[in-house]
């Protein structure tokens, strides 16, 4: 019951901008919770790499006295890769094409992060 209102926040995240290509939900640990990916992406990888992106990134964060950190991007030839947390148990992570409106990609993450946080909690 709790995974189908995951899966809809996934897909209305996808839906809601033509820039987001995938998104997924991810517990600290890496596992996958729900996920919104084609085909043909490994959602093992997918998991262990956003959970430790964030587990470094703030890591990181604090280590260079820049507080809490808000997201991680990695912006490559390809596209974007978004991750932030949703909650203290899980990690949002999304895939955007190479000439996203980050502005607006921001927003629309921000959103069904607090959703998502919500429905975990």
């Amino acid at each position: 019951m709790r995974t189908d209102s995951f899966q809809q926040i996934l897909e209305d995240l996808n839906s809601s901008s033509a820039d987001v290509e995938a998104s997924a939900l991810i517990s600290n640990d890496g596992l996958m919770i729900a996920s919104a990916l084609p085909t043909g992406v490994d959602e093992d990888r997918v998991g262990a790499m956003s959970a430790a992106l964030l587990s470094l990134g703030d890591r990181a964060g604090k280590e260079l006295a820049r507080g809490s950190i808000d997201r991680i991007m990695i912006q490559g030839e390809d596209g974007y890769v978004i991750t932030t947390s949703a909650g203290e148990e899980a990690v949002l992570t999304i895939m955007a094409k190479p000439n996203a409106k980050l502005g607006l990609i921001f927003l629309d993450i921000k959103r069904a992060s607090a959703a998502l946080s919500k429905l975990i909690s």
